[in-house]
């Protein structure tokens, strides 16, 4: 137990945690992170750990950027709040819109501003409902979704989201939500059958969910160009090919996720154009402030747009909106984020330093525990097995996962255990070669250690 008058003490009598374990916690209290230079953050008692989850796949920029930090402060001397409602703006929002369209992946047309990547996806949904009611189509409001995909954890984002442990108990997902085949060629292709192969199979089998839903109620597909949370799954070759055809066969909107993934983490300013993801709707969050503030925006295409400015009309206003929608401090920051981006040519390094990264990641591909090592870009993941020859998995119960992040923790590494016993990394976007490798040197420590306990159980 944390001793006592301690943070630690204090968080576990009055925090409620996201994503915990609410009886370890009373039981062993929390990691207490007090500060953060670089890609290096310090614990309560000065023990650094190198990050290399970026937060929450997030803190694009590290932990001390002071470009970041002077721009928040400059705002929030100059305006600290201000809406966008009824007509409203100030300088931040606007500039930010105009600089996040000319950055779009495909052609799109306005950006609304949420706090959050849940909000987002929330939003998106709403849009989608509010479009088609607009064209005169109230039956077309069906959304599919995938097995194991993320899309956050309100009402709406969380029935969206493909993983049991967002539904249980919940009292979700909603109606109007179907999930697809997940695109994890690893544990769901067949034997013998290529990535081409199974990307086929899971477009013809897309295409026969909606024909058997009627395209008629089926509205829009919500996709993450790689799937995060759910484990840093890779598509497979030609997926997002195929299934943009049968998309638009039947007319259903694309949502590209793009909280993750947006802002150089896959190499390209979006996954959307690693993968050639022409979408509808985009949403992002995460890296757009490299986290240091909440922010997200969930971007339209003219076409959608058009629809709402009718509706509009119609209905008198477009009744949609959070207070902190655009909020001047939060854009003053991602403004200032997108600038350094450009002037850093932050592109230019992830391509420099990420095939340094994924071959360190693929050096444990051949170990015996390993299943699989994939990855893109700054992203990746070590899926672990019992039994590599048979893909057969530890029993959840011994949380084989959980087990080696505590083990990364003591050789003052954070990464992070996904359902499934895969390890993710995501590293700050600013990691040099020789941190990559002090990460796979740390890491490697700790499987090791990890390996042997393991072989003697």
């Amino acid at each position: 137990m944390p001793r006592s008058n301690s943070i630690a003490s204090l968080d576990v009598a009055y925090h409620l945690h996201p994503y915990t374990n609410l009886r370890q916690h009373q039981e062993r209290g929390p990691l207490v992170i007090t500060e953060g230079r670089g890609i290096y953050v310090k614990d309560d008692a000065g023990k650094e750990y190198l990050e290399a989850m970026s937060g929450l796949w997030c803190t694009a920029l590290g932990f001390s950027e002071e470009r970041l930090v002077a721009a928040a402060a400059k705002q929030m001397r100059r305006l600290p709040f201000s809406h966008a409602f009824a007509n409203k703006t100030h300088e931040p929002v606007a500039e930010l819109a105009e600089r996040l369209i000319a950055l779009m992946p495909a052609p799109m047309s306005k950006v609304f501003f949420n706090n959050s990547g849940s909000e987002a996806n929330d939003t998106a949904l709403k849009l989608v409902w509010y479009y088609n009611n607009a064209l005169g189509r109230p039956r077309k409001k069906k959304v599919i979704a995938r097995m194991k995909g993320y899309h956050g954890v309100t009402i709406a984002s969380a029935s969206l989201t493909g993983l049991p442990a967002n539904h249980r108990d919940f009292d979700l997902p909603i109606a109007n939500i179907r999930h697809a085949d997940c695109p994890y060629h690893y544990r769901f292709a067949h034997a013998g059958e290529s990535e081409e192969e199974f990307a086929t199979r899971l477009a013809e089998n897309l295409d026969l969910m909606i024909q058997r839903e009627d395209p008629a109620t089926v509205a829009a597909f919500i996709a993450e160009p790689v799937m995060g949370a759910g484990g840093v799954i890779i598509p497979p070759k030609t997926y997002f090919e195929k299934i943009q055809r049968v998309l638009k066969k039947h007319d259903v909107l694309l949502i590209a996720d793009e909280v993750i993934c947006g802002f150089g983490r896959t190499g390209n300013m979006f996954g959307s154009e690693t993968y050639g993801l022409k979408p509808d709707i985009l949403t992002l969050a995460k890296a757009v402030t490299s986290a240091y503030l909440p922010l997200s925006a969930t971007v339209v295409s003219e076409e959608i747009f058009a629809a709402l400015l009718t509706q509009s009309d119609k209905l008198g206003a477009f009744a949609h909106g959070y207070t902190y929608s655009g909020h001047p401090v939060a854009c003053a920051v991602a403004l200032e984020t997108l600038a350094i981006y450009e002037e850093r040519d932050i592109l230019g390094h992830v391509r420099q330093v990420a095939p340094r990264f994924q071959a360190g990641l693929q050096r444990f591909a051949a170990h015996p525990l390993v299943g699989e090592a994939r990855g893109v870009g700054l992203l990746g993941a070590l899926e672990l097995v019992q039994d590599k020859a048979t893909k057969a998995s530890f029993d959840a119960k011994l949380g084989v996962g959980a087990v080696i992040e505590g083990l990364c923790r003591e050789h003052g590494l954070i990464v992070r255990p996904l359902a499934g016993d895969t390890i993710a990394f995501c590293p700050p976007l600013i990691v040099t070669e020789a941190e990559i490798d002090e990460i796979w040197e740390r890491f490697g420590a700790a499987f090791e250690e990890a390996a042997a306990k393991l072989g003697s159980a």
